[in-house]
């Protein structure tokens, strides 16, 4: 017999596939897409093992906005990023890597890194922030690379200020030690930090990025560095299995995200500001606040059955999705759900989304 919250999953996938307004990523049918991607694709030549057509003019799109000499297209981040760390283990002879405690690296990809690697995490914080250079000194011994994930996810979609980054930067400088971005929202970051995409992979060995969240690709990830290192991570693309026969249709939709999403970034950021601000006046709170990226944390004074079933109810009744499943909170009796603002979310006026999330408030 299916449990209450089993039932509740059930009606929210039921409701969200007869949206017909969606605050966050707009769903499309499959055979639009693909029709859209047809009529967007700008080279008729298909890839082989991701050579040549959209991949190759999609790598090299990607390592001029970061500035860096190389980039590789690969279907995953996942893969992206442990290749590349196996590359600095392997040259540095140790296995060594530091790593935020809540990382995706470490809580989202089944202990990836030490299971097929044998790679060593040394945490450098658990703390739902930024890790500072202070701690990165007190891991002694020699590392292979150190990792940051800008923004940080898992605590909150939170970003380091400018400075706090170029001095973390200089630290693993000092200490001879590659320093690598997990960039799965870093389009998204350039508005707090006020520096551009290159200015702030100038400060990191390595850079890597995804195409299929705000910019809203099919899927696929990029990892830009020097010629090198982007030559070596290739080989551990054959190695993993992730250098598909043909890539093009996952490299025709990041390209078009390039093109029409990428420019939306600073819009994206003033408006989930704005959006934080307006949910705040209706008896939410927001974390950050104001918010670093398109992202955020919202949280409610009721429970997260509660909160949830007057958001299902919503759905039903408006055909229209504002968010995902809400959580329970750590504070007893609060929820709290994550809200991303896409290209999506400017059709909607300010005063609409604040008076759609008070009613699952009030009811």
């Amino acid at each position: 017999m299916a449990t209450t919250s089993e039932d509740l999953r059930e009606r929210r996938k039921n409701a969200a596939d007869n949206c017909e307004r969606w605050l966050g990523q707009r769903r499309v049918p499959v055979a639009d897409r693909l029709r859209h991607l047809a009529d967007v694709a700008t080279d008729d030549l298909v890839d082989v093992y991701g050579n040549g057509g959209e991949v190759a003019a999609l790598e090299q799109e990607v390592a001029e906005l970061l500035g860096k000499p190389a980039a590789v297209f690969l279907p995953t981040g996942i893969l992206a990023q442990q290749g590349v760390l196996r590359v600095y283990a392997d040259r540095a002879g140790t296995s060594r890597v530091a790593v935020h405690g809540l990382a995706h690296l470490l809580v989202h990809e089944l202990n990836a890194l030490e299971e097929v690697h044998h790679l060593r995490i040394e945490r450098l914080t658990s703390e739902p922030r930024q890790p500072r250079p202070d701690e990165l000194t007190a891991i002694p011994g020699k590392l292979a690379a150190v990792t940051l994930e800008l923004p940080l996810r898992d605590a909150g979609f939170v970003l380091p200020s400018w400075d706090e980054l170029v001095v973390f930067s200089e630290s693993c400088a000092e200490r001879g030690v590659p320093l690598h971005l997990d960039g799965a929202r870093l389009w998204e970051s350039t508005p707090y930090l006020e520096h551009s995409l290159a200015e702030i992979a100038a400060l990191a060995s390595t850079v890597y990025v995804s195409f299929y969240k705000v910019l809203g690709g099919i899927s696929g990830a990029a990892l830009a560095g020097p010629e090198d290192v982007i030559a070596e991570v290739r080989r551990w693309q054959r190695r993993l299995g992730g250098n598909l026969y043909s890539l093009f249709p996952y490299a025709v939709s990041a390209r078009n995200g390039l093109r029409t999403v990428l420019p939306l970034m600073n819009d994206l950021h003033q408006r989930a500001v704005e959006v934080a601000m307006a949910l705040q006046s209706e008896g939410f709170r927001v974390f950050p606040e104001p918010p670093h990226t398109n992202s955020f944390r919202v949280y409610a004074p009721r429970s997260a059955e509660s909160i949830e079933h007057a958001a299902v109810e919503r759905m039903e009744r408006t055909h229209e999705s504002l968010c995902g499943p809400w959580q329970p909170a750590d504070v007893p009796g609060w929820s709290w759900v994550e809200l991303v603002m896409t290209p999506a979310s400017l059709e909607w006026q300010i005063d609409e989304i604040a008076k759609a999330f008070g009613e699952l408030l009030a009811r």
